[in-house]
């Protein structure tokens, strides 16, 4: 068992909430991990980087003057790529980066992520982030309460605007409804940071499951 302390916005812890590691796979899967976080930086390539080969750029291909006796070097069609103006030898040609796994092993790879950051101490639970308007200096001082300066994930249980336009300003913060959460968010920042609802409704999806 993992016991998970939950806090209020000043930093004073509340409670603990027992965590049972079976809920997540009882080990973390490490090669299973990897998996996923390639494929989730794989995925974030844009892969658009591309040059023209000699038969795209334009102009004739017919050869510019004769083999022989013009004094000049051997020559043909104005598109090679010694010639300025001419095509790129290897072009590079746009490509697809993105790698695909399967529905089930990106969700034990997600409660292999959870997991470890839970053994870690990394997971950081508050008993309630709402605002009444976007207050990007109050969301900064809670983090701060909470002894989190550095990257962090913030996982609701319910879509919140105030909450995402308060966190959107600050670097290395992103906000996910716990149905968004995957391995390779979780593993690129330092912190995971619930709600307390949010928390207990993946305990309770966990226990379902």
């Amino acid at each position: 068992m993992i016991d998970v302390k939950v806090y209020n916005r000043e930093g004073k812890e509340l409670e603990n909430v027992r965590v049972d590691e079976a809920l997540f796979g009882g080990t973390v899967r490490a090669a299973l991990l990897k998996q996923a976080i390639v494929m989730y930086h794989s995925n974030k390539r844009v892969g658009t980087a591309a040059t023209k080969s000699r038969g795209m750029v334009d102009g004739s291909t017919r050869k510019i003057y004769r083999q022989k006796g013009t004094g000049n070097a051997r020559a043909g069609s104005i598109r090679t790529p010694v010639r300025v103006g001419g095509g790129v030898t290897f072009a590079k040609a746009a490509r697809d980066f993105s790698k695909g796994m399967p529905k089930k092993q990106r969700r034990v790879a997600c409660d292999s992520a959870l997991l470890a950051k839970m053994q870690s101490g990394s997971v950081v639970v508050v008993d309630e982030l709402s605002f009444d308007a976007p207050k990007t200096k109050e969301f900064a001082r809670v983090l701060g309460n909470l002894n989190i300066d550095r990257s962090c994930l913030v996982a609701l249980s319910e879509p919140d605007v105030n909450v995402y336009k308060s966190a959107r300003n600050i670097e290395k913060v992103d906000v996910l409804k716990i149905d968004e959460l995957n391995a390779g968010d979780i593993c690129t920042k330092q912190k995971v940071l619930f709600t307390k609802a949010a928390f207990m409704a993946l305990l309770d999806k966990k226990k379902i499951n």
